[in-house]
């Protein structure tokens, strides 16, 4: 599954159809965030790493970091979105950081009245004012969390792997715009190149140069929806060692060139990411 790697700023993020009517709808990708569906009507179809999902009214869907993920909305409904930085809530770090589910779909759940009320609280806050907005927030999200996590059926993975594979991933993101290869990473996290491509293709289903290229590709998208840069210079600033580079990885990520993407950033004819 191709898919690029989203570099997250913001500890928690949330869109709630009772105050935005934005459909749910992102192409392949995978970062370091928890991300949740709460579905209480309409239709999506999900796909977690290998496994592809329908999911409808009163359904839950749990994305844990570094899985690769996507949605399709097949029918307008009412739902919130909650993505979370794991080191917000440092109480289930280990089952974040050491365990997958078995199955990211909890079907019903989201009829159960007591998680709805948490979420919809965790919601509330978040477009509200009040002072301690935070710390309220994170109360909920244990809550919340904890009574999902008793819903799941979880497994080991190989924690030293996602230990390095965590590490990668955060060299790679501060340094994307470097002129990175795996002879620079080994020199730099002292890990093997073979074991560096090795840990990327089994766990992320993706080649090293091309998650590269998609996390370059990542980054140009915020600076040509939030700045006035020629994509020139965008191509220059995220990485890219030429123009023709940039404009073919761009458009095999995104599916458009990056100044058709700046023109129609605001049409739902762009397939993007979840926005930042």
């Amino acid at each position: 599954m191709r898919a690029f790697y989203e570099n997250r700023n913001e500890d928690f993020y949330c869109r709630d159809t009772r105050y935005s009517r934005k459909t749910i709808g992102c192409v392949s990708h995978l970062h370091y965030h928890i991300e949740l569906g709460f579905f209480m009507g309409g239709r999506v179809r999900a796909s977690i790493d290998s496994n592809r999902y329908e999911v409808g009214a009163g359904d839950i869907v749990v994305v844990f970091p570094n899985q690769i993920h996507s949605f399709e909305m097949l029918e307008r409904g009412d739902y919130i979105l909650l993505i979370i930085n794991p080191d917000f809530l440092p109480e289930f770090a280990r089952q974040f950081t050491t365990a997958l589910p078995t199955t990211g779909l909890l079907h019903g759940a989201a009829d159960d009245e007591e998680l709805r009320g948490l979420i919809e609280k965790i919601s509330d806050v978040y477009f509200s004012s009040e002072p301690y907005r935070e710390m309220i927030i994170r109360g909920y999200l244990l809550a919340f969390f904890g009574k999902i996590l008793s819903r799941l059926e979880l497994h080991d993975v190989q924690s030293r792997d996602y230990r390095v594979l965590g590490m990668i991933l955060n060299y790679c993101t501060n340094n994307s715009d470097k002129n990175l290869s795996l002879g620079m990473l080994e020199k730099e996290l002292h890990i093997s190149k073979y074991y560096i491509s090795h840990i990327m293709s089994n766990k992320l289903h993706i080649g090293f140069n091309d998650y590269i290229n998609s996390l370059r590709v990542s980054n140009a998208c915020k600076h040509l929806l939030k700045t006035d840069l020629s994509i020139t210079e965008i191509s220059e600033i995220v990485g890219f060692n030429t123009l023709r580079t940039f404009n073919r990885a761009f458009v095999k990520q995104m599916g458009v060139t990056p100044s058709d993407y700046r023109t129609k950033k605001q049409s739902d004819k762009v397939s993007s990411s979840i926005p930042i």
